[in-house]
């Protein structure tokens, strides 16, 4: 049986990356094919290469339109694209190409504090302000607008009213790298 390829987009360190590496190094069914950046001095980079998985780096142009990219998936035989701290909306021919088939993660319950701007540290902070006693993280299909496509799946933690955005981001951090690998292997294997 063929293995179902994903494409990591990764703008940072990737962390969240690494944890698809490790997931899927021996997967029988999932392969993690690529990883696609818009940084060169990403760190994800580097945590590919200590896996031998092939890595593509083009500036902000490139992701306008998406044409180019669109061909290097397609020469590739990509079937599903998981974004691990991507900091660029996907071009619509993408969100066309992949319907339902581009993951996402969100630092918060969605629909609270997403959209334009809301990502990483700016998102701990607004829900740190705004006095919430729990905040977690949401997986979801990506559409053409931030934070909008279809919740796959959420889970939340508690806030203390002492705990510091730093200490927020670290509890979402961790529900992060417990569930995204799981959460998208469970529906890559719906597809099989």
């Amino acid at each position: 049986m063929t293995k179902k390829r994903l494409s990591i987009f990764a703008s940072g360190s990737g962390s969240n990356a690494e944890k698809f590496f490790e997931h899927f190094q021996n997967h029988p069914q999932i392969e993690i094919a690529s990883i696609f950046t818009n940084n060169k001095s990403a760190g994800v980079i580097e945590r590919a290469q200590r896996f031998n998985i092939k890595h593509h780096v083009y500036n902000r142009s490139f992701w306008q339109t998406g044409e180019t990219i669109l061909e290097v998936l397609e020469s590739e035989k990509i079937d599903f694209i998981v974004l691990a701290g991507f900091m660029l909306l996907i071009p619509k021919a993408l969100v066309a190409r992949f319907p339902n088939r581009i993951f996402n993660i969100h630092p918060a319950l969605l629909p609270k504090f997403g959209g334009q701007g809301m990502y990483g540290m700016n998102v701990h902070k607004a829900v740190k302000a705004a006095g919430e006693t729990e905040t977690g993280l949401t997986i979801h299909y990506v559409n053409e607008y931030y934070d909008e496509g279809a919740i796959i799946f959420q889970e939340s933690c508690t806030i203390n009213p002492t705990d510091s955005a730093e200490e927020i981001a670290a509890k979402v951090l961790r529900l992060e790298h417990k569930n995204y690998p799981k959460v998208v292997e469970q529906e890559v294997l719906k597809s099989i």
